[in-house]
């Protein structure tokens, strides 16, 4: 079986071609980079270790840690603290882990019929959520912390509808029509 980086230059961009009627190869829209978000609020410190290294599993890619901005004395937060990570993918990275998400992980969510598709920004991009992290074969249920969701934003180059013409042509699972 082809990866998805070797899918795309082999069928989806040309398919893309023809069906969006672009002349110049380099207007053809593609993916730019895949971000996974995962906040996680204030925890503790080895709880928030556990849960960097799951997303590190999940991703392949050591997580940045996002900091708190302003302190915020009613929820006991103050500035610099660690409440979440993110991950941003490029390249063979982004292809391997859109190809997982698509054919390993959101099928195994229970009573999955798709993704939304109103997650478009305007701009080509596209944002969902996972409620935990479970979902992904690589982490163990039975060791989890603490149920964490994540978002994740896939960016690419065009506008909204030929982004969600090219996710679909790479096997991204969208929902019913209503959805459109």
């Amino acid at each position: 079986m082809a990866n998805l980086k070797d899918l795309y230059k082999s069928e989806v961009a040309p398919a893309l071609r023809e069906k969006l009627g672009v002349t110049n190869p380099m207007l053809v829209p593609r993916l730019t980079k895949i971000v996974i978000n995962m906040g996680f609020g204030i925890v503790e410190k080895d709880v928030q270790k556990k849960l960097v290294d799951e997303l590190a599993a999940i991703t392949g890619q050591h997580p940045m840690l996002c900091k708190a901005r302003k302190s915020v004395s009613n929820f006991k937060l103050r500035e610099g603290m660690v409440v979440g990570a993110k991950v941003t993918l490029r390249g063979d990275r982004m292809y391997e882990f859109l190809e997982r998400l698509t054919r390993i992980t959101l099928p195994r969510i229970r009573d999955f019929r798709g993704i939304p598709g109103r997650g478009f920004d305007g701009r080509g991009n596209y944002t969902f959520g996972l409620k935990d992290q479970t979902t992904f074969p690589e982490i163990d249920a039975t060791q989890v912390p603490v149920e964490k969701g994540m978002d994740i934003t896939i960016c690419t180059t065009g506008d909204d509808k030929s982004a969600r013409v090219l996710l679909e042509m790479l096997g991204v699972p969208f929902a019913g029509r209503k959805n459109r």
